[in-house]
């Protein structure tokens, strides 16, 4: 027969596994994770820490709201697949499009962008319509956007779309005729070019439009589907208050 204190330290066990059970810690969502990918002057990488027009945005929301996280970048695919599969997964700086839609909790714009197919000025190529591109290499990046849009179009990698995991790749390609097509957002495009030392209105042709990826929401941050509403809506009051009180056309205005 157990002895009375062997009796107390048995029931003192048990109270605890019980508490521990239901207690607010143990049935805690995951911590929150933002994911960005290094797209420069969007999200980049300098000197060991992110930065960029649309991380300073999501930094400036993380102050509104008194949230404390870190932000990891890495190529866009594995972002992408963390924030399709993951819960509590914030993505950024991601274009908004119909076949999107229904795969995240968007919080909102966050930057300004447009899209082209660039060529080069010394071997431009002219294009009058999104089919005169076929038949030509297109350098494009793994998952995002512009490649995603291309292959909906009938455009296959291998083929026509020359696939890489970071932008700069694709300028390079570009520049040592790999690939005749660039398709790019612009700011990337111009800041990559200047990056390289050359004015980009003397090196790059703005091939073609694509009015289809350049829209009024701009690029955004999203949230995985298995996130909170409660999460989502504190970033979009977030977001709201830093476009009311100054704060988003102040980072606009540094950065453009």
């Amino acid at each position: 027969m157990a002895s009375p204190l062997n009796r107390l330290l048995m029931f003192s066990v048990l109270m605890l596994l019980v508490a521990s059970e239901f207690s607010p810690t143990a049935c805690a969502e995951p911590a929150l994770r933002i994911v960005t990918e290094e797209l420069p002057p969007y999200n980049m990488t300098q000197d060991g820490q992110v930065t960029g027009m649309s991380t300073e945005v999501v930094q400036a929301v993380l102050k509104e709201i008194g949230i404390e996280a870190s932000i990891q970048p890495m190529p866009w695919a594995r972002a992408y697949e963390l924030a399709l599969n993951e819960s509590n997964v914030l993505i950024y700086s991601i274009a908004r499009t119909p076949a999107r839609e229904e795969l995240f909790h968007w919080v909102g714009a966050i930057a300004p962008t447009q899209w082209y197919i660039y060529s080069l000025a010394e071997r431009p190529v002219k294009l009058n319509s999104l089919d005169d591109a076929r038949g030509h290499q297109i350098a494009t990046v793994n998952q995002d956007v512009g490649e995603q849009y291309l292959i909906a179009k009938g455009f296959r990698i291998g083929e026509e779309l020359q696939s890489s995991t970071k932008y700069e790749h694709n300028y390079r390609k570009l520049k040592v005729d790999h690939v005749e097509l660039w398709i790019s957002n612009e700011l990337n495009a111009l800041y990559l070019t200047r990056q390289n030392g050359e004015d980009p209105e003397k090196v790059l042709i703005r091939s073609l439009p694509l009015p289809a990826l350049t829209s009024q929401e701009g690029l955004s941050m999203a949230f995985s589907r298995g996130t909170p509403a409660q999460t989502v809506e504190k970033f979009r009051s977030g977001l709201e208050t830093i476009r009311r009180n100054g704060v988003y056309d102040a980072i606009m205005r540094k950065w453009l």
